[in-house]
């Protein structure tokens, strides 16, 4: 928030990511509700709405080899819970 404060013409768009414990409809939406959290909490901090674009991933883009059936431990699978935060102007 920091950055976009001294930054007025900066723009980012949120991407939001789960692990694949659920079904990949249920990852998709929480995702979608995640990263527009996100972006509602900047907005509230001042940041314009226009300058922030939100979306969830869901399971589509695993960080490591924990796919639907794969044994991972609980760390594992928290690499693949995150949002990035990508700088597009």
């Amino acid at each position: 928030m920091d950055v976009m404060q001294q930054n007025p013409n900066m723009k980012v768009a949120i991407r939001s990511h789960t692990d694949s414990r659920n079904s990949t409809d249920y990852n998709k939406k929480l995702s979608d509700r995640r990263a527009k959290s996100t972006m509602a909490w900047l907005v509230k901090q001042g940041i314009n709405k226009t300058r922030v674009t939100a979306k969830g991933y869901g399971e589509l883009q695993l960080l490591n080899k924990c796919a639907d059936g794969v044994k991972c431990t609980e760390t594992e699978h928290q690499v693949n819970r995150r949002s990035e935060f990508i700088i597009v102007k």
